[in-house]
């Protein structure tokens, strides 16, 4: 069953030309066979030309129900399924937070609570030239459209995000990803216009690509009103 779903997924475009050239082909037969059935005079023939035009119409309704059979198995059962659809190379949500999948007996690594941001010793997980937010710097201050430089770089480099969050919250909010390795570059812009003023934290999170986050390198930024513009 997999195997046909994972064929019905990635040829659903040839699946669809073919059936729609089916379509096509039995359409004219239909269409011939009804012209012929209201030409035809004598009882035989009258026969003939209606046994070809009901198997055309039964042909017609096969490709019809076959097209929205794979129209329903791509759009509903494919995506509902993707444990049983392994893809050639990983890919993964930028956005999303990593998840660890235990082996059958495999014991699950011990939970930890993150401690409150006011305990953590500042950049205490940034690497430099790795995982590292260097601009803005650590109790810097921003407004407006900030561009964030650093590095984004690990062995089996999948992606990195950048996040923010208040204080006092671990309510983190995504600003962007990447899936490009950066080393000692932009990493991309933090649109601040909307955010009430104020201290903030900012986190990049790198992840490998096996899906395994490494430490995230944190800064606390303080956020400015934007400067009106005349």
């Amino acid at each position: 069953m997999t195997e046909i779903l994972r064929f019905l997924a990635t040829y659903q475009t040839w699946v669809y030309a073919v059936l729609g050239a089916g379509g096509l082909l039995f359409t004219i037969r239909f269409l011939r066979a009804w012209d012929e059935l209201r030409r035809s005079a004598f009882g035989l023939e009258r026969e003939m030309a209606q046994a070809r035009l009901n198997q055309a119409a039964s042909v017609l309704v096969l490709l019809l129900l076959g097209t929205i059979a794979e129209f329903s198995l791509v759009t509903f059962v494919v995506p509902a399924v993707p444990e049983d659809m392994p893809l050639p190379t990983p890919t993964v949500d930028l956005l999303a937070t990593p998840t660890v999948t235990l082996a059958p007996g495999e014991t699950p690594p011990p939970t930890t609570t993150p401690a409150p941001q006011g305990n953590i010793p500042p950049n205490e997980a940034c690497v430099p030239g790795s995982i590292a937010i260097s601009d803005p710097p650590q109790d810097g201050s921003v407004a407006g459209i900030t561009t964030i430089r650093g590095s984004a770089d690990i062995p089996a480099f999948g992606f990195y995000k950048l996040e923010y969050a208040p204080p006092d919250k671990e309510a983190w909010q995504a600003i962007l990803a990447g899936d490009t390795p950066v080393v000692d570059g932009e990493l991309g812009q933090w649109n601040t216009t909307p955010l009430v003023p104020g201290l903030y934290r900012l986190r990049l999170v790198v992840t490998d690509n096996q899906g395994q986050a490494q430490p995230p390198c944190v800064v606390r930024v303080n956020v400015l009103a934007p400067t009106p513009v005349p």
